[in-house]
């Protein structure tokens, strides 16, 4: 089983990233955090590198839901979505799959939520 599921676009990098966020609240997701890996390597170690970005999406019924399956499921919270041009104009974006990374957890229920939230994420990548 693939831990993620992705799609490669052409166009500009912070138009992909407002189309990925668009699509995400479409599924119910909001974006908590954004780390931009690209600033926090210059800065921490003077390199350059490719635009990359980490979206921290979060569908708070179906986290509410996890969260009161299991308590510790927030280490696994929010879902990653990742963008990142691989070259000039070729953007890839890529979001975990919520079963690979939830498949530590035993419990029947929170892999009925994950099974859930699979869905909504292929979708969005789908729609990209």
């Amino acid at each position: 089983m693939d831990y993620y599921f992705n799609k490669s676009l052409k166009g500009n990098f912070e138009e992909v990233i407002v189309k990925v966020t668009e699509e995400l609240e479409k599924e119910g997701f909001g974006v908590l955090t954004e780390i931009n890996v690209t600033e926090t390597l210059k800065k921490k170690l003077d390199v350059d590198f490719r635009n990359y970005r980490i979206l921290g999406a979060c569908n708070a019924p179906y986290a509410y839901k996890a969260l009161k399956t299991e308590d510790k499921i927030g280490a696994m919270l929010p879902c990653n979505v990742i963008v990142q041009e691989k070259e000039a104009g070729e953007i890839e974006v890529a979001v975990v799959n919520p079963i690979a990374s939830m498949q530590a957890v035993e419990d029947d229920a929170l892999g009925k939520v994950a099974k859930e939230i699979k869905v909504k994420l292929q979708k969005v990548i789908s729609n990209l």
